[in-house]
């Protein structure tokens, strides 16, 4: 009888999740971050004390090599991973039991706490796995008839390229891209360029929140502000924005936004999430079967058949770890940890940062480059011979390397790599 106790009070806090009073955060961290608050000084810039608990709950922050490459996907801390190895363990126990009627039945909280974070309607929140099944979605649900066109970029992501792309080939759309030289001080130059390729037939601009290249933070709500004024819908890619940025989703006044929760909010990789502002979901055909696909039900984008129930619960203790932290702080920090290292590389000869150092415009990525060096060049040398990842990009007008730090990250890690781009710099 005990064990028939034990066994249903255990399936019991699978399904409340990450939001009981037993949560894994409460158990693993929550001491630690109250006590981390008595450090915290509002008139100091960098709070190291503090920091370094929060670094201390990754075990990122401990590895052999000096990850900085965020940007591509984020570690996540202590709590995120034992919340999924929790999950993963009870499902493996009696999959169909665990997975469909215990586990699943902690999505409706965690949709309303992804919407808390987000400052929407949680009837706006669809879970899925990354930016790209979130954009896919919407760019291929959009009831959109041959000749009408459509606005990017050329330096949005490519898997967004792509898709617009497809959908030009299959439906008879009209994709135009910009082109941008980054970095860019002037909102008004940027929303300009879009404004200036506007046409009778544009439907829709697609925007990408932060430019994954070179960490340009677009001026979403100018662009939709411009936009909604011609009667033109906006897409946004918020993939590297969300979990990053201190802002809330409708506040950008878009119509439809992708990201992926695996980069600045820690969550497991895997984890992704789709807003569709609730008058327009109707209309988006889902991306996968449905069997009312005209339903105004945000729920309809979620029919993936069997899925990982174990990523999608992790992500709860990510969003108690971001609040224990807080977006604003957490925005703070990572862009002064960007600015720490590249203020201090940009006076170094022949190296040189392709990105605004200025908070308005840019947050966690920079691009540097060595004169004479190609970038997969430098990133090579910077693994090989520092033990520091980061990622060469050669993508249209863009060759740099990109370097994106996190809360983890400590500021020695960023004056190693300041020390080997001199050393670099000198023998190119």
């Amino acid at each position: 009888m005990n064990n028939r106790r034990s066994f249903f009070k255990k399936s019991a806090a699978l399904g409340v999740g990450a939001f009981g009073i037993n949560s894994l955060f409460n158990e693993l961290h929550a001491a630690d971050f109250h006590e981390a608050e008595k450090l915290w000084n509002e008139n100091s810039e960098d709070n190291e004390d503090y920091w370094s608990v929060i670094q201390d709950a990754y075990t990122a922050s401990k590895s052999n090599i000096i990850i900085l490459n965020n940007g591509g996907v984020s570690p996540s801390p202590v709590v995120v991973q034992e919340a999924l190895e929790k999950y993963n363990k009870a499902a493996a126990q009696g999959p169909s039991y665990y997975m469909w009627r215990i586990i699943d039945k902690g999505r409706e909280p965690l949709r309303q706490h992804l919407a808390k974070l987000a400052g929407c309607d949680a009837e706006e929140i669809a879970i899925n796995r990354n930016a790209t099944e979130a954009l896919n979605t919407i760019i291929f649900g959009l009831p959109l008839q041959k000749g009408d066109e459509i606005i990017g970029t050329v330096q949005d992501y490519p898997n967004m390229i792509q898709a617009w792309k497809q959908r030009e080939m299959r439906d008879g759309l009209v994709y135009k891209q910009l082109s941008f030289d980054f970095p860019i001080e002037n909102d008004e130059q940027i929303v300009k360029a879009y404004a200036d390729a506007i046409t009778p037939n544009t439907r829709i601009i697609h925007v990408t929140h932060i430019i994954n290249w070179v960490g340009q933070i677009m001026p979403v709500k100018k662009i939709c502000q411009m936009a909604h004024s011609k009667g033109i819908e906006v897409v946004v890619d918020g993939a590297h924005s969300f979990g990053l940025l201190d802002f809330k989703i409708p506040d950008l006044e878009c119509d439809y936004f992708g990201t992926s929760l695996h980069k600045f909010l820690s969550a497991p990789v895997g984890s992704g999430m789709m807003w569709v502002k609730k008058d327009k979901i109707e209309k988006i055909w889902p991306l996968l079967c449905n069997s009312q696909p005209k339903s105004a039900d945000i729920r309809k984008f979620e029919t993936l058949g069997t899925r990982s129930f174990c990523i999608e619960q992790a992500i709860g203790e990510a969003i108690n770890f971001q609040e224990g932290i807080g977006s604003k702080r957490k925005q703070e920090r990572v862009h002064y940890l960007k600015k720490y290292w590249a203020e201090q590389a940009q006076q170094i000869p022949g190296v040189k940062i392709h990105t605004s150092l200025k908070p308005e415009y840019s947050c966690a990525i920079a691009g540097v480059s060595i004169d004479g060096m190609k970038p997969e060049e430098l990133d090579s040398r910077l693994m090989r011979d520092y033990q520091i990842h980061t990622v060469g990009i050669n993508w249209e007008n863009i060759h740099c390397v990109r370097v994106t730090p996190h809360v983890y990250t400590k500021r020695s890690d960023l004056d190693k790599l300041v020390g080997a781009l001199e050393k670099i710099s000198k023998k190119a």
